[in-house]
This record gives structure tokens, C-alpha cells and sequence, in this order.
């Protein structure tokens, strides 16, 4: 067996052509691409996310084959007698007579924080590298995030488009305005219908992969897909890329928010995309950069002559130059005691029907359902369907970690954390947000079509066929008051609940606390 002087390990979540790693060709650096039980089993994952992650990692194997570096890419058929990452790493280093060890800092805290001890009992040099895949390197988060501190996505963005001069005309935002979120919450409507775009979906087979994960009994979750929908190489990220700006971008920001339950009645499956631009399992596995998604959407939107209009192109750059590296920012300034922030002291039980659909309620429903069968569901249905029913029913939030962490294809610890666990659940005490996203079934219906449908009246607070969303957003408001009612932005709600009668509140109390011991059944 040939020896390698270099090992470097590139882990299935830094698919980076572009790193400058790949710029030289030395047949005595050996790149290592692994499966592992420990990465597929350290959650529940949906058969899908482990499939695709499979599946690019081995596309990404072979492109660096092809062009001509050295390559050693390990199924789970190859790892599986190794406990972990480090009994493989060293089994490696004796097989290939390594002196030298390189890798890319991981962005989760637990992989960086098990390659940082096991770096430090190495008797062979060991180097980390960035990762070259964010705006923000690691080595800069500290000059904008600091632990504990309430930070607000508002302030990070505009110095993220001042810095890196996105949308910019000398010091000030293109169109003279930062922000056009009040333009960017339309409901999608029945004529809106005949609009919307065919969503570009690949077929990838992943038969073998899936196969290889049965027979080495990793557990998983949600609906199996041998013919995979998903991206799995940059090429594939870069055509769903073109396709989000010619066919999405220009309705993008106006429906981003918007839900429906009946077009797929219209005998098409695009309900579950509508214009979202879907790359968000390709940007976190870095087979493409939020450099390149940025600049080619702004290009698009400059060439439109109009047709694409600035509130569209400015909704979606923020979700990616600001929210997107905002919660990297939180994550790493906050861990690891972030991960165990309860700051509302929530502690239900997920009920059954996360893991099936099975529920009355249209809007749960709807979303589960949707995230069962693709590994997938956008921000609002995130947001305000299954994670403002958490908040309200107050679900612990490690459960709800769980849940968000294996269910989506695009969930790695860093992205999925600080929404669900911060703007979703509040569960870190206003770090990321400055208030609860608490909402009633009143939200829901502005936001969707999902409530006519519903066995469930959104007009009703109490009784049998009440919207469950009703009395749980009082119930959880009131019990909550002294953590909410001096907020500026909550202020009114409070004014509103003290209004009614005190007989009138008390039903609604005791419908709540009703629904909240029998959750599995509504």
C-alpha cells in the first residue's frame, strides 16, 4: 500500500471545489471522503438527508479523482469496524504511514470540539484550515457576536451589505431602503395558482446508498426515495440555482411567506415548492458558495429590466448574507451553553403525530406531511405552523432540536439551533429575537389557505371544534406574562386579553389546559 505523507480529511459538509486545498496536486496527500456510523446515527435523520449526504459525498469523491488528486472514499461498509471519527483517523495514519494531518474546522461544535481533543493527543503534526465557504471567516465572528448578548439580525445585515458592498450605492442601500419585508407577506391566492413555477427536480439514484444504510441498520425517519429529488453535485446546484433566478426570483419575495393546502388538487406537485429556491442542502454542504448564489441572483435581477423588482431580490439576499451567517454568529458565540438554553422552562413531550401527520389540524398536517415525504418545508411552515405549535404547547426544547435536526435535508447543528431553538422556541431568552413568535390560528389563515379546510374553526377560542392555535397562544401568553407583557412589541396583546371578561379568559384557560393533556389527540 502506498504511503501518504499528508492526510486530509474532508468531512460531508465541506464539498468545496473551490477550496484552496485543490489548487495543487500532490500524490502524497491522500483526501479521505467517510461514511460513518457515528455522523448518520448521532440523531434520527430522514432516510433522505443521509442519502443525499451519501450521495454528494461520493460525487465529490470522484470529481476530485477526475481531476487528478488522491483520493480514499470509505462507505459505511468500510467504517463500520471503527467505534468513531478518531479510531478511523488513527487506524489511517498507521496504514498510510502519515506524518502529516489536515482538516477543515467543522462547523458543528461537536465535531470540532471531538477533532480538537483528538488533534491534541497527536504525536504527528496536525493543521486546521477555514473552510473558505462563508462571507464572515471563522476567525472574524468574535468582532460582531459575543456570548449571552441579545443581537438583532436588522443591525448584522446592514453591515454585512456595507462590508461586502451587496446592493450598495456608496453608503447607502440601493432604492434607498434596507428592508422590504411589508411588501413580502401576500397570500397566495387561487388565481396566483396558473403562476407558479414547474419545480426543477433531479433523479439521482441512491438504491445502492439506501441499501447500504438498511443493511447496516441506521435508523431513520420520514419517507424513503431511492430516485433522490435533491442536488448531490455542484453542476446540479448550479442548474437549480439558474432555475430559482429565471422562473422564482421574481415572485420570490412577494409569496416567501405565503402557504397553500389546494394546488396540488390542480393535479401538480409544486405546493411544496412554490418559489422557494430549495439550495439550501447545497449551500451547507458547500457544494456551492453564498458567494455565488448572491452575485448570480443580483446579476439576474440587474438584467431583468424590471421584471424582478427590488423587494424581490432583497428579501431572498438577506436570507442569505444576513440571516444565514447571523446564526452561524449566534451558534459559535453561544456554545456549547446553547444548547441547553430553556429560558421559558419548557417541558411537554412531542406529540405522536410529528413523527406521521396523523393530526385534525390542516395546517400541522399539511406541514409534517410535506417535511415527511421531502425532507422539506420553508421558513414560514418552520416558523409559525409546527414551531409556533411547540412554542405555545410549550414542548421541551431539546425534543424539538431533535426533531428540526433529523427531519430537514438541509439541518446541520449551526443553521438548525439557533432558529429552532432561538427565533422559533425562545428558548434562549431573546438572543436572536426580540420577541416569542407566538401566534394564534389567526396568523395561519392570513398566511395560508389551510384553514378552510380545517375540522377546526380559526374563529373560535373555546369548544369542541375550536382552533386548537386559539386557546394555546392565551394559555401560553398568559402563563408567560411576567416574561412578555413589558415587551414594546407585545405590549397590546396583553391590553387586548385583559380586556375580556375574567369569566371569558378562564374557558380559554381551562380549553387550553384540556388540549395540552391530550395533545397526541387533536
Amino acid at each position: 500500500m502506498k504511503s501518504a505523507k499528508r492526510l486530509r480529511l474532508i468531512l460531508g459538509d465541506q464539498l468545496n471545489a473551490s477550496h484552496s486545498w485543490f489548487r495543487e496536486k500532490d500524490q502524497h496527500t491522500l483526501y479521505v471522503i467517510a461514511e460513518l456510523h457515528q455522523e448518520a446515527s448521532y440523531t434520527q435523520h430522514h432516510a433522505q438527508k443521509i442519502s443525499a449526504f451519501f450521495a454528494a459525498m461520493s460525487q465529490f469523491a470522484s470529481a476530485l479523482e477526475q481531476v487528478g488528486h488522491r483520493v480514499l472514499h470509505l462507505t459505511l461498509d468500510d467504517t463500520a469496524q471503527y467505534q468513531d471519527l478518531p479510531a478511523l483517523l488513527t487506524a489511517l495514519f498507521q496504514r498510510y504511514s502519515v506524518t502529516e494531518f489536515e482538516y477543515q474546522l467543522a462547523d458543528e461544535y461537536r465535531l470540532r470540539k471531538q477533532l480538537d481533543t483528538f488533534t491534541q493527543g497527536l504525536t504527528i503534526t496536525a493543521t486546521s484550515y477555514e473552510t473558505e465557504h462563508f462571507y464572515l471567516t471563522d476567525a472574524e465572528l468574535s468582532d460582531y457576536f459575543q456570548q449571552d448578548k441579545k443581537h438583532r439580525l436588522e443591525h448584522f445585515y446592514r453591515k454585512m451589505r456595507l462590508r461586502f458592498n451587496v446592493m450598495m450605492q456608496g453608503t447607502e442601500p440601493t432604492g434607498g431602503q434596507w428592508n422590504f419585508d411589508q411588501q413580502n407577506r401576500q397570500k397566495l391566492k387561487p388565481k396566483d395558482f396558473v403562476s407558479v413555477p414547474e419545480p426543477l427536480l433531479f433523479s439521482n439514484d441512491v438504491t445502492s446508498i439506501w441499501e447500504r444504510i438498511q443493511r447496516h441498520n441506521i435508523h431513520t425517519l420520514g419517507e424513503v426515495n431511492t430516485t433522490l429529488l435533491w442536488p448531490v453535485n455542484r453542476q446540479q446546484a448550479l442548474s437549480l440555482l439558474e432555475h430559482f433566478c429565471r422562473f422564482c426570483l421574481v415572485r420570490f419575495g412577494q409569496f416567501q411567506d405565503a402557504m397553500t393546502a389546494k394546488l396540488d388538487t390542480l393535479g401538480e406537485s409544486k405546493q411544496w415548492t412554490l418559489y422557494h429556491s430549495r439550495l439550501s442542502f447545497a449551500l451547507n454542504t458547500k457544494m456551492i458558495s453564498p458567494q455565488c448564489v448572491v452575485n448570480t441572483a443580483i446579476a439576474h435581477f440587474e438584467s431583468s429590466n424590471g421584471e424582478i423588482t427590488l423587494a424581490q431580490i432583497e428579501g431572498f439576499v438577506r436570507q442569505i448574507i444576513g440571516w444565514r451567517e447571523f446564526v452561524r454568529g449566534i451558534y459559535w458565540a453561544n456554545m456549547p451553553d446553547y444548547s441547553t438554553l430553556n429560558a421559558l422552562g419548557a417541558s411537554r413531550s412531542l406529540p405522536d403525530w410529528f413523527w406521521t401527520g396523523n393530526t385534525k389540524m390542516n395546517c400541522q398536517h399539511h406541514a409534517i406531511k410535506q417535511s415527511l415525504e421531502y425532507a422539506h418545508a420553508h421558513h414560514i411552515q418552520r416558523l409559525m405552523v409546527t414551531g409556533n405549535f411547540c412554542l405555545i404547547a410549550g414542548i421541551q426544547p431539546d425534543e424539538v432540536d431533535a426533531w428540526y435536526l433529523g427531519i430537514y435535508i438541509d439541518a446541520i447543528e449551526w443553521v438548525e439551533m439557533p432558529n429552532t431553538r432561538g427565533m422559533s422556541q425562545f428558548a434562549d431568552g431573546g438572543i436572536v429575537g426580540s420577541k416569542a413568535y407566538a401566534a394564534s390560528g389567526n396568523y395561519i389563515n392570513k398566511m395560508s389557505d389551510y384553514c378552510g379546510d380545517c375540522v377546526y374553526q380559526v374563529t373560535k377560542a373555546h369548544g369542541a371544534n375550536a382552533c386548537p392555535l386559539n386557546s394555546l397562544y392565551w394559555h401560553f401568553m398568559s402563563r408567560h406574562q411576567n416574561d412578555f407583557s413589558a415587551n414594546p412589541r407585545t405590549k397590546m396583546v396583553y391590553g387586548n386579553w385583559l380586556k375580556k371578561p375574567a369569566e371569558d379568559r378562564q374557558i380559554i384557560l381551562d380549553h387550553a389546559e384540556h388540549l395540552l393533556a391530550n395533545l397526541s389527540a387533536l
